[in-house]
């Protein structure tokens, strides 16, 4: 996405705001051949995170004007999911987090979905089939590890991942005292798609990237 223009994640707006933008092409996207695609299936919270981790550190050290000890994360979908994730297995790293409609419990995502072939697909067959292959990566499962400021976004009409799962991150940021807010959005899906809540969700985000970023 860092070559076109794009409603919710352009790159631009974000370094427009005065923040260094570095996005990881990471196992799962194309471009490198179908196995490199496909490698991610099963795998969610494995080669992914291991990817965001060390190419955070090569453009570290790559570019020394970046300043690593004031970083946050984003991501939406699949990449919210890479939030909750990240939330618990990698703590320490980031100053905040940004979790738009993002996947909390695998369990309950397969039977509330609108699409149940992408989970089928993924973890190896039904929830009630193959419980371990949705036990693998569930955020839900970490959740005693999480103290990162994070920001979650959702829209009461995603049918992909139900407004629910957002919820669930906010009900545990909550009760676990950590700094947090909900960004709700009653009349978008799984996508923002009207401008005047476009500019809400780069308003929001951005002063929550400030908030944590210039402590």
């Amino acid at each position: 996405m860092a070559n076109l223009w794009h409603w919710r994640w352009n790159a631009q707006t974000f370094a427009g705001a005065g923040f260094a933008v570095v996005m990881i092409d990471f196992h799962g996207s194309t471009g490198y051949g179908q196995a490199f695609t496909d490698s991610i299936s099963g795998d969610w919270g494995g080669k992914p995170l291991e990817d965001l981790k060390r190419g955070l550190a090569a453009a570290i050290k790559q570019y020394p004007w970046l300043d690593g000890d004031r970083v946050c994360a984003l991501g939406g979908s699949y990449g919210g999911y890479m939030m909750n994730w990240i939330a618990g297995q990698w703590p320490d790293r980031f100053k905040c987090l940004v979790s738009h409609d993002g996947i909390l419990d695998n369990r309950s995502m397969y039977y509330s979905t609108e699409e149940l072939w992408f989970p089928e697909w993924e973890n190896g067959g039904p929830e009630y089939a193959n419980p371990a292959g949705y036990s693998k990566h569930n955020p839900i499962d970490y959740v005693d590890r999480w103290k990162t400021p994070t920001l979650v976004i959702h829209g009461q009409l995603d049918y992909r991942v139900p407004y629910q799962q957002g919820l669930g991150v906010y009900t545990a940021l909550q009760r676990r005292g950590i700094p947090s807010e909900l960004l709700y959005f009653p009349d978008e899906n799984h996508w923002v798609l009207k401008p005047a809540n476009s500019i809400e969700w780069y308003d929001t985000t951005i002063g929550w990237l400030n908030r944590w970023t210039r402590q």
